[in-house]
């Protein structure tokens, strides 16, 4: 008799910004208790991701949130660091994942086998799960990073390079949290 393997889907949020880290999430759903109204977290409002965010906690046979700090996406590449934070995710899920379906064209490492599927958050509802884990743990993060740099809009634009950011970037430079390696950054640090 075949036994479906533990499935995780994963996802990442927080690869475009320029401050803050980068943020996976993997999850296992429980068959016996369906999330209505999964979908990629980029299609959802802010207020039914958080809600969604809330159920996928409750009723997920696992989930795990992990990320990667800003001094690690410039020492590796943000590619690499998000498939880091996704490796991390996938291995902090009790029970432990069988497989793995990653939203993309890559794969992490990790000692389970692994598919990556392009555009999967809006195909597989686990990969949807993670994406929603995923964006709500980085926007709450950039929150609180709002409090620590005000001078910056992280409240409003989660760190993205957005015309108030890059214009908060040249009047106050970066902070502790901004990515070294990222262009408009690298180009402020060379001026100084």
């Amino acid at each position: 008799m075949l036994t479906a393997l533990l499935t995780c889907g994963v996802d990442e949020a927080g690869r475009g910004p320029l401050a803050g880290p980068v943020c996976a999430a993997a999850v296992i759903l429980d068959p016996a208790r369906p999330i209505v109204g999964l979908k990629d977290s980029k299609k959802l409002s802010a207020s039914n991701r958080v809600r969604l965010a809330g159920e996928i906690r409750d009723k997920a046979l696992a989930w795990s949130v992990a990320w990667a700090s800003r001094a690690e996406i410039d020492a590796l590449n943000i590619l690499q660091a998000t498939l880091l934070a996704m490796q991390r995710a996938v291995e902090g899920l009790s029970p432990a994942a069988e497989m793995a379906l990653i939203d993309g064209n890559k794969t992490p490492k990790l000692a389970i086998p692994a598919r990556a599927i392009v555009k999967g958050d809006a195909l597989e509802a686990c990969i949807s799960a993670a994406s929603i884990l995923a964006k709500t743990a980085r926007d709450a993060l950039m929150q609180e990073m709002a409090q620590r740099y005000p001078h910056y809009g992280f409240e409003q634009h989660a760190g993205y390079p957005t015309a108030d950011h890059l214009a908060a970037l040249k009047i106050h430079g970066p902070c502790a949290e901004h990515r070294q390696t990222f262009a408009p950054v690298a180009r402020l640090l060379r001026l100084d």
